[in-house]
């Protein structure tokens, strides 16, 4: 259970640097299973981002200033259990969280459209 929340948590983060960046990845190739992200899934996902980022802003400090590895641990486990709530909260699963990712990662357009998102969503926290 914890290696799963730890992955989930990994490819939140390395997506959303992935979807952050104004500029297309390097690979164009097209995603194995390239489906169609619908407009829900979408908002679902950024306001995933946003979350995430509050949980950062609010574990980070912490875990860096962690006295012991026990303690590390134990803040990471609380962080990785917030993510994974985060992500229930708006229906996601790590299987759509890649989905929507590799969609992003290709479609120059879905991935303007799911950043706009992402600033309407910070705009409302």
């Amino acid at each position: 259970m914890q290696r799963a929340r730890r992955k989930v948590a990994q490819i939140l983060f390395a997506g959303f640097l992935l979807v952050s960046s104004s500029k297309p990845a390097l690979s164009q190739e097209p995603p194995k299973q390239q489906t169609n992200v619908d407009e829900n899934q979408l908002r679902s996902f950024a306001k995933a981002y946003v979350e995430l980022e509050k949980i950062q802003q609010s574990y980070e400090p912490r875990l860096q200033e962690a006295p012991s590895p026990q303690e590390s641990t134990q803040i990471q486990q609380e962080a990785a259990k917030k993510i994974q709530e985060a992500l229930t909260k708006q229906g996601l699963t790590q299987e759509s969280v890649k989905q929507i990712l590799e969609v992003a990662r290709v479609d120059e357009g879905l991935r303007k459209k799911l950043l706009q998102m992402i600033v309407e969503e910070r705009s409302k926290s």
